[in-house]
């Protein structure tokens, strides 16, 4: 996958998010206006509500996860706190033990390394992250550890991977390499228990 074709991945994510992140917030806001207005609560309510909140958490993730990053921008450490803990807290959750605010591709591949982590773990299960810029380390465990290692493999050796036989829900195993290497850095795997990723 070549730079341009990264970059411009990037800003068709981007263009995608900053467009459904206004009508979504909008839902958001409508909701809360009714609840404040008087309207039942119930479980419908209750499930759109949360269904809603849950959207636009992941659209914030995602923007940063295959959004365009370039150099000099950071994140707080709120608000990657933030996006983390209204995504991963279901069937995974996040133990998310940075301190500290982040360079944005440093976050970036945190969070592309984190949807890749979540796939190990089919049953659900906890990723903690450690670290900060210099290295960071995530560490996933679960009732049942299942790495797929056909999509793992993209991680150490991404020169052999091939796109036309990557799901789309796996595209993060192909774009974290490309990202790292543009920091210069590279992938430390391994797919025992617990999986680990670490750069």
């Amino acid at each position: 996958m070549t730079q341009a074709s990264r970059n411009l991945g990037a800003l068709i994510g981007a263009r995608i998010c900053h467009d459904l992140i206004s009508p979504v917030g909008a839902i958001s806001n409508g909701l809360e206006l009714m609840g404040l207005s008087g309207v039942p609560e119930g479980p419908e309510m209750a499930m759109v509500v949360g269904s809603a909140a849950h959207a636009n958490a992941r659209l914030r993730f995602f923007r940063v996860a295959f959004g365009l990053s370039s150099d000099g921008q950071s994140m707080t450490a709120r608000d990657l706190s933030s996006i983390i803990q209204g995504v991963y807290d279901a069937r995974v959750t996040c133990d998310w033990q940075v301190d500290g605010p982040l360079p944005r591709k440093i976050a970036q591949a945190a969070f592309l390394a984190l949807l890749c982590a979540e796939q190990a773990v089919p049953l659900g299960g906890t990723v903690t992250v450690t670290g900060g810029e210099e290295r960071l380390h995530l560490s996933t465990a679960g009732e049942r550890l299942d790495p797929r290692t056909e999509h793992w493999a993209w991680l150490s050796a991404p020169e052999h991977g091939n796109l036309d036989n990557l799901p789309a829900a796996q595209v993060q195993f192909a774009l974290l390499p490309g990202l790292l290497a543009e920091m210069d850095r590279s992938a430390d795997i391994d797919l025992n228990d617990p999986v680990t990723i670490s750069f």
